[in-house]
Protein backbone atom coordinates (compact mmCIF):
# COMPACT_ATOMS: atom_id res chain seq x y z
CA UNK A 1 0.00 0.00 0.00
CA UNK A 2 1.59 3.56 -0.88
CA UNK A 3 -0.36 6.39 -1.32
CA UNK A 4 0.59 10.46 -1.51
CA UNK A 5 0.12 12.22 2.01
CA UNK A 6 1.97 15.97 1.72
CA UNK A 7 1.20 18.11 4.62
CA UNK A 8 3.13 21.32 5.17
CA UNK A 9 2.58 20.94 9.43
CA UNK A 10 2.49 17.90 11.26
CA UNK A 11 1.71 14.53 9.89
CA UNK A 12 -1.64 13.75 7.75
CA UNK A 13 -4.93 12.87 9.05
CA UNK A 14 -3.99 9.74 7.24
CA UNK A 15 -0.66 8.76 8.51
CA UNK A 16 -2.81 9.30 12.11
CA UNK A 17 -5.34 6.70 11.16
CA UNK A 18 -3.17 3.96 9.75
CA UNK A 19 -1.19 4.37 12.73
CA UNK A 20 -4.68 3.73 15.11
CA UNK A 21 -5.69 0.72 12.11
CA UNK A 22 -2.41 -0.88 13.35
CA UNK A 23 -3.48 -1.16 16.71
CA UNK A 24 -6.99 -2.52 15.86
CA UNK A 25 -5.38 -5.34 13.81
CA UNK A 26 -5.82 -8.43 15.11
CA UNK A 27 -4.62 -9.50 17.45
CA UNK A 28 -4.91 -6.63 19.14
CA UNK A 29 -1.83 -4.14 19.81
CA UNK A 30 -0.98 -3.10 23.06
CA UNK A 31 2.49 -1.49 22.58
CA UNK A 32 3.37 0.34 19.54
CA UNK A 33 7.31 1.46 18.66
CA UNK A 34 7.37 4.63 16.75
CA UNK A 35 10.96 4.82 15.38
CA UNK A 36 13.01 7.44 13.57
CA UNK A 37 15.88 9.82 13.37
CA UNK A 38 16.77 12.27 14.94
CA UNK A 39 14.32 15.69 14.33
CA UNK A 40 11.96 13.07 11.84
CA UNK A 41 9.17 14.19 14.28
CA UNK A 42 8.55 11.53 16.52
CA UNK A 43 7.20 13.06 19.31
CA UNK A 44 4.97 15.44 17.71
CA UNK A 45 3.40 12.04 15.38
CA UNK A 46 2.78 10.48 19.29
CA UNK A 47 0.89 13.28 20.35
CA UNK A 48 -1.28 13.66 17.51
CA UNK A 49 -1.84 9.58 17.66
CA UNK A 50 -2.91 9.92 21.60
CA UNK A 51 -4.77 13.35 20.46
CA UNK A 52 -6.77 11.24 17.81
CA UNK A 53 -7.14 7.70 20.32
CA UNK A 54 -8.69 9.86 23.21
CA UNK A 55 -11.35 12.12 21.11
CA UNK A 56 -12.72 8.53 20.32
CA UNK A 57 -12.68 7.52 23.85
CA UNK A 58 -9.41 5.77 24.19
CA UNK A 59 -7.04 5.38 27.24
CA UNK A 60 -3.89 6.18 25.46
CA UNK A 61 -0.43 6.96 26.76
CA UNK A 62 2.90 8.00 24.96
CA UNK A 63 6.49 7.07 26.87
CA UNK A 64 9.41 8.52 25.40
CA UNK A 65 12.73 6.01 25.43
CA UNK A 66 14.39 9.33 26.29
CA UNK A 67 12.66 9.47 29.71
CA UNK A 68 14.16 6.05 30.48
CA UNK A 69 17.92 7.32 30.67
CA UNK A 70 20.18 6.66 33.46
CA UNK A 71 21.26 9.83 35.18
CA UNK A 72 24.45 11.31 35.83
CA UNK A 73 25.23 9.14 38.86
CA UNK A 74 24.83 5.69 36.93
CA UNK A 75 26.29 6.72 33.73
CA UNK A 76 29.48 8.10 35.50
CA UNK A 77 29.86 5.00 36.44
CA UNK A 78 29.27 3.65 33.38
CA UNK A 79 31.90 5.77 31.93
CA UNK A 80 34.42 4.73 34.89
CA UNK A 81 34.15 0.64 34.51
CA UNK A 82 33.17 0.42 30.95
CA UNK A 83 33.98 3.38 28.36
CA UNK A 84 34.44 6.99 28.61
CA UNK A 85 31.59 7.77 25.92
CA UNK A 86 29.17 6.34 28.09
CA UNK A 87 29.09 9.16 30.24
CA UNK A 88 26.77 11.13 27.30
CA UNK A 89 23.27 10.08 26.86
CA UNK A 90 21.97 8.88 23.84
CA UNK A 91 23.13 5.52 23.09
CA UNK A 92 21.87 1.77 23.75
CA UNK A 93 23.15 1.05 27.17
CA UNK A 94 22.46 4.25 28.56
CA UNK A 95 18.88 3.30 28.99
CA UNK A 96 17.23 2.00 32.35
CA UNK A 97 15.65 -0.94 30.57
CA UNK A 98 14.76 -2.45 33.51
CA UNK A 99 12.86 0.41 34.85
CA UNK A 100 10.71 0.66 31.45
CA UNK A 101 9.95 -3.23 31.86
CA UNK A 102 8.80 -2.33 35.32
CA UNK A 103 6.92 0.62 33.65
CA UNK A 104 4.88 -1.35 31.39
CA UNK A 105 4.21 -3.94 33.88
CA UNK A 106 2.83 -1.99 36.33
CA UNK A 107 0.60 0.10 33.44
CA UNK A 108 -0.80 -3.03 32.75
CA UNK A 109 -2.21 -3.29 36.29
CA UNK A 110 -2.84 0.47 37.27
CA UNK A 111 -5.23 1.27 39.86
CA UNK A 112 -6.45 3.92 41.86
CA UNK A 113 -5.16 1.89 44.66
CA UNK A 114 -1.93 1.06 42.51
CA UNK A 115 -1.30 3.55 40.35
CA UNK A 116 2.21 3.16 37.96
CA UNK A 117 4.29 5.58 37.89
CA UNK A 118 5.87 6.99 35.03
CA UNK A 119 9.42 8.69 35.25
CA UNK A 120 10.36 12.25 33.75
CA UNK A 121 13.77 12.76 32.23
CA UNK A 122 14.61 16.33 33.20
CA UNK A 123 17.24 16.94 30.06
CA UNK A 124 17.61 20.23 31.32
CA UNK A 125 19.56 19.14 34.61
CA UNK A 126 20.60 15.58 32.46
CA UNK A 127 19.57 13.54 34.82
CA UNK A 128 16.03 12.28 36.12
CA UNK A 129 13.60 13.97 37.90
CA UNK A 130 12.65 12.96 41.40
CA UNK A 131 9.76 10.31 41.43
CA UNK A 132 7.58 13.44 43.10
CA UNK A 133 7.42 14.30 39.67
CA UNK A 134 6.35 11.39 37.78
CA UNK A 135 3.14 10.44 36.43
CA UNK A 136 0.47 8.24 38.28
CA UNK A 137 -1.46 6.37 35.85
CA UNK A 138 -4.94 5.12 37.36
CA UNK A 139 -6.29 2.71 35.11
CA UNK A 140 -4.75 0.30 32.31
CA UNK A 141 -3.92 2.22 28.55
CA UNK A 142 -5.23 0.65 26.13
CA UNK A 143 -2.48 1.79 23.82
CA UNK A 144 1.50 2.57 24.54
CA UNK A 145 3.05 4.24 22.08
CA UNK A 146 7.01 4.24 22.55
CA UNK A 147 9.13 6.96 20.54
CA UNK A 148 12.60 6.88 20.70
CA UNK A 149 15.40 7.22 17.95
CA UNK A 150 16.65 3.72 18.33
CA UNK A 151 13.46 2.05 18.88
CA UNK A 152 13.40 -1.65 17.12
CA UNK A 153 16.74 -0.81 15.86
CA UNK A 154 18.72 -4.50 15.67
CA UNK A 155 22.58 -5.18 16.35
CA UNK A 156 25.18 -4.44 13.67
CA UNK A 157 27.26 -7.69 12.36
CA UNK A 158 30.92 -8.03 13.64
CA UNK A 159 32.45 -6.66 10.57
CA UNK A 160 30.52 -3.62 10.40
CA UNK A 161 32.56 -2.82 13.97
CA UNK A 162 35.93 -2.84 13.02
CA UNK A 163 35.94 0.04 11.17
CA UNK A 164 35.22 3.82 12.98
CA UNK A 165 32.54 5.24 11.28
CA UNK A 166 33.61 8.98 12.15
CA UNK A 167 36.05 11.46 13.87
CA UNK A 168 34.76 10.67 17.54
CA UNK A 169 34.93 6.84 17.29
CA UNK A 170 38.68 7.47 15.47
CA UNK A 171 40.00 9.41 18.28
CA UNK A 172 37.99 8.44 21.68
CA UNK A 173 36.80 4.52 20.43
CA UNK A 174 40.34 3.48 18.86
CA UNK A 175 39.75 0.17 19.73
CA UNK A 176 36.11 -0.11 19.27
CA UNK A 177 35.32 -1.49 23.34
CA UNK A 178 32.39 1.75 22.94
CA UNK A 179 30.68 0.49 19.72
CA UNK A 180 30.91 -3.16 20.56
CA UNK A 181 29.40 -2.64 24.09
CA UNK A 182 26.55 -0.79 22.49
CA UNK A 183 26.22 -3.45 19.93
CA UNK A 184 26.32 -5.98 22.85
CA UNK A 185 23.40 -4.17 24.44
CA UNK A 186 21.09 -3.94 21.18
CA UNK A 187 21.57 -7.92 20.72
CA UNK A 188 20.29 -8.22 24.29
CA UNK A 189 18.33 -6.07 26.46
CA UNK A 190 17.54 -4.06 23.93
CA UNK A 191 16.17 -7.09 21.52
CA UNK A 192 14.56 -8.26 23.86
CA UNK A 193 12.46 -5.05 24.51
CA UNK A 194 11.56 -4.64 20.88
CA UNK A 195 10.09 -8.18 21.18
CA UNK A 196 7.54 -7.20 23.40
CA UNK A 197 6.39 -4.46 20.85
CA UNK A 198 3.64 -5.54 18.94
CA UNK A 199 3.84 -3.00 15.60
CA UNK A 200 6.43 -0.95 14.76
CA UNK A 201 6.40 2.52 13.19
CA UNK A 202 8.90 4.17 11.51
CA UNK A 203 9.61 7.67 9.90
CA UNK A 204 11.58 7.43 7.29
CA UNK A 205 13.77 10.32 6.52
CA UNK A 206 15.40 10.74 3.19
CA UNK A 207 18.79 10.53 4.17
CA UNK A 208 21.21 10.98 7.49
CA UNK A 209 22.63 14.26 5.57
CA UNK A 210 19.01 15.65 6.64
CA UNK A 211 19.69 14.82 10.72
CA UNK A 212 22.23 17.58 11.52
CA UNK A 213 19.92 19.92 9.59
CA UNK A 214 16.65 18.82 11.21
CA UNK A 215 18.57 18.87 14.67
CA UNK A 216 20.05 21.96 14.26
CA UNK A 217 16.84 23.95 13.41
CA UNK A 218 15.86 22.60 17.13
CA UNK A 219 18.98 23.75 18.35
CA UNK A 220 18.76 27.11 16.97
CA UNK A 221 15.04 27.58 18.06
CA UNK A 222 16.49 26.95 21.69
CA UNK A 223 18.73 29.54 21.08
CA UNK A 224 16.03 32.25 20.25
CA UNK A 225 14.41 31.30 23.25
CA UNK A 226 17.55 31.65 25.57
CA UNK A 227 17.48 28.36 26.76
CA UNK A 228 20.75 27.45 28.46
CA UNK A 229 21.94 24.31 27.41
CA UNK A 230 21.33 24.84 23.65
CA UNK A 231 24.08 23.21 21.89
CA UNK A 232 26.59 25.61 19.58
CA UNK A 233 26.61 24.26 16.11
CA UNK A 234 29.92 22.64 17.13
CA UNK A 235 29.15 21.36 19.92
CA UNK A 236 26.14 19.45 18.45
CA UNK A 237 28.82 18.40 15.22
CA UNK A 238 30.30 15.98 18.36
CA UNK A 239 27.06 15.35 19.83
CA UNK A 240 25.44 13.75 16.39
CA UNK A 241 28.70 11.68 15.78
CA UNK A 242 27.84 9.67 19.19
CA UNK A 243 24.56 8.63 17.14
CA UNK A 244 25.56 8.31 13.48
CA UNK A 245 26.58 4.96 13.25
CA UNK A 246 23.70 3.94 14.88
CA UNK A 247 21.24 5.86 13.23
CA UNK A 248 22.73 5.58 9.73
CA UNK A 249 22.02 1.34 10.19
CA UNK A 250 18.91 2.20 11.30
CA UNK A 251 18.26 4.13 7.95
CA UNK A 252 19.19 1.03 6.08
CA UNK A 253 17.39 -2.10 8.49
CA UNK A 254 14.16 -0.63 9.50
CA UNK A 255 12.54 -0.18 6.55
CA UNK A 256 11.97 -3.80 6.03
CA UNK A 257 11.45 -4.43 10.09
CA UNK A 258 8.53 -1.74 10.23
CA UNK A 259 4.88 -2.47 10.06
CA UNK A 260 4.37 0.74 8.83
CA UNK A 261 6.33 3.64 6.84
CA UNK A 262 5.82 6.82 7.08
CA UNK A 263 8.16 8.66 4.12
CA UNK A 264 9.56 12.18 4.54
CA UNK A 265 11.58 14.29 2.62
CA UNK A 266 13.95 16.46 3.32
CA UNK A 267 11.70 19.35 5.09
CA UNK A 268 9.81 16.61 6.98
CA UNK A 269 6.72 16.47 4.76
CA UNK A 270 5.11 13.21 4.79
CA UNK A 271 4.75 11.89 0.83
CA UNK A 272 3.81 8.26 1.41
CA UNK A 273 2.66 5.88 3.65
CA UNK A 274 3.83 2.37 3.11
CA UNK A 275 2.29 -0.58 4.93
CA UNK A 276 2.36 -3.81 5.67
CA UNK A 277 5.02 -5.34 3.29
CA UNK A 278 8.98 -5.32 3.25
CA UNK A 279 10.07 -2.76 1.51
CA UNK A 280 13.39 -1.83 0.21
CA UNK A 281 15.10 1.45 1.50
Amino acid sequence: MARDATTPNGHAAAAIAAVLALADRPPRAWLIGISGVQGSGKSTLAAQVAGAARRRGEAVLVLSLDDFYFGRRERRRLAHTVHPLLATRGVPGTHDLALLLRTLAALRRASPARPARVPRFDKGRDTRAPPSRWRRVTRPPRLVLLEGWCVGVPPQPAAALRRPCNALERRADRDGCWRHHVNAQLAGAYAALWRRLDRLVLLQAPSYRVVARWRGEAERALRRRGAPRALSPAALRRFLMHYERLSRHALRTLPRRADLRLVLDGRRRLRRIVGGEACPP
